[in-house]
């Protein structure tokens, strides 16, 4: 087969997003994995969530997990961090993740999606392509890649797709330390993107101080990214683009590790599961 019917690898990187996010989702939208991390002594949500996805990296100090994390404001991880291991192991916190997530994922698949030879192969394949990119500069993928890689197929889908999302994410901050975008801007520009106006409602950033917020958005209107009445410039919105597709050409390395063949089986196998996780609103 020609390289003349195989699409950039920009777009590859885009289309694996698209198909490979609603089963990371299930993670932070359906109840089973809270109820694990819930069920190990974890008080809230927060806490599971910097318990779980830090532990990777290690007992390492909240300014660690701030910088690795990368869009929180300053001081919310160490409000988790490291107080939620204190008397919770962190390998426990990640085999509970596993756990929820990959019982979320069978719930709402059903049994003759997720018992399917499409979805192990699925499986599979995204597990050829999470363990075969570079780890240099990536420090959460590095983390997940430590990991043991599980058996099930349900599971190994949602870790490699999970890996595969911190790979994506590593590559995404790289692009916005470039840009000069710190976490709270780039929120900022997320919201705008999604139509959401003011975007200081988005609610990854509606709880901080009114004081913060003011000053990110004076910052961005100073460099011309945003009006008066803080939406998108032509400016700003052209930045937005410039990071998205520079992401995109970031997390293309791990697909490189797959044939065109097998690149258009894992589409094909994907999109059913894909599907049906998005008509559940992967909940």
């Amino acid at each position: 087969m020609g390289k003349a019917h195989v699409p950039p690898t920009t777009h590859i990187a885009r289309r694996m997003f698209e198909l490979l996010e609603p089963i990371c989702l299930v993670t932070f939208l359906a109840d089973e994995c809270n109820e694990e991390l819930a069920a190990l002594g974890h008080r809230t949500y927060w806490d599971g969530y910097f318990a779980s996805r830090a532990a990777p990296l290690g007992r390492v100090p909240a300014q660690v997990v701030h910088a690795a994390f990368y869009n929180f404001a300053d001081g919310e991880a160490a409000r988790h961090i490291p107080s939620a291991w204190e008397t919770i192991p962190p390998e426990a916190s990640v085999a509970a993740r596993e756990r929820g997530s990959a019982a979320s994922l069978r719930r709402i698949l059903g049994d003759e999606l997720a018992g399917s030879p499409g979805l192990a192969r699925a499986a599979d394949l995204t597990a050829k392509a999470a363990t075969s990119a570079p780890t240099q500069g990536r420090v959460m993928y590095a983390g997940m890649r430590t990991l043991a890689m599980p058996s099930d197929p349900v599971a190994r889908l949602w870790h490699c797709a999970t890996m595969l999302r911190e790979h994506r994410g590593d590559g995404h901050i790289a692009a916005l330390v470039g840009a000069r975008i710190g976490g709270t801007e780039a929120h900022v520009l997320s919201a705008l993107e999604h139509g959401i106006h003011p975007p200081e409602s988005f609610g990854r950033i509606h709880h901080l101080p009114t004081k913060r917020l003011a000053a990110v958005m004076d910052g961005l209107r100073e460099r011309g990214l945003v009006d008066g009445e803080g939406r998108f410039t032509d400016a700003g919105r052209e930045l937005k683009r410039r990071i998205e597709a520079l992401t995109d050409e970031l997390a293309a390395a791990p697909y490189e590790a797959l044939s065109p063949a097998e690149l258009e089986e894992l589409v094909a196998e994907l999109e059913p599961i894909t599907a049906t996780l998005v008509a559940a609103g992967s909940q």
